[in-house]
């Protein structure tokens, strides 16, 4: 049973979402939230397993709420998802930054909704190649240097190419065919540079490859 924390200041908002999802025999909405505060104190006392959280919220918003969450070892198996109206603007590039494992348009049709939380439950980002790349074109100026990227030193040469090419958008196959390798090992080289640099996530590797300086933005 997947179990979700539904998190949004509008009442209207939330109970649509729950009619979704009270529909389906393998979704369980364990609570509601309004704030980020109240979302934070929700996860802790009922550990969902997906938190959909409205990214612009009086108080906490779904930016800090999100990394709050991430923050949180005892919340590590809770995967954020983040819900917007605006589609693709800086602030959700802020939220995967934040820990967030993707994003959803608010007015997203019924069953792609559902095949997100369910996505989402298995630990796989939400970010399909082509987001990635208009994130990166649009948002990301500048490598940062905020020292986020520890363990990068362990990764080996071919996971250190394997997380660039991530970062450039591209999916298993075509790394796969960029290093000459199945895409079996690229999985195998994305998952094991995950685990050294303690990404939650494929759309938190994208946010380190940058911010360690691994990856560059174009132009730069």
């Amino acid at each position: 049973m997947i179990r979700v924390l539904l998190v949004d200041d509008q009442p209207l908002i939330r109970s649509g979402f729950r009619a979704l999802l009270d529909l389906e025999e393998d979704i369980e909405v364990v609570a509601e939230a309004s704030d980020g505060q109240q979302a934070l104190e929700l996860a802790r006392e009922h550990l969902p397993d997906v938190a959909l959280i409205d990214i612009r919220m009086p108080g906490v918003d779904g930016i800090e709420a999100t990394r709050r969450i991430a923050a949180d070892p005892a919340l590590a198996g809770v995967h954020v998802v983040i819900l917007t109206n605006y589609g693709l603007d800086e602030y959700v590039f802020d939220a995967l930054r934040a820990g967030a494992a993707g994003f959803l348009v608010k007015d997203i049709v019924p069953d792609d909704f559902l095949h997100a939380v369910r996505v989402a439950a298995r630990g796989d980002a939400l970010l399909a190649p082509s987001i990635t790349r208009k994130l990166i074109n649009r948002y990301v100026t500048t490598p940062l240097t905020t020292g986020v990227g520890t363990g990068l030193e362990e990764l080996t040469s071919r996971e250190r190419e394997a997380v660039a090419l991530v970062a450039q958008g591209l999916s298993n196959d075509e790394i796969a065919g960029r290093m000459v390798i199945s895409p079996m090992t690229a999985k195998t080289h994305i998952n094991r540079a995950m685990t050294k640099l303690r990404a939650r996530d494929r759309a938190q590797l994208v946010v380190l490859a940058y911010e360690s300086g691994l990856a560059a933005p174009r132009g730069s």
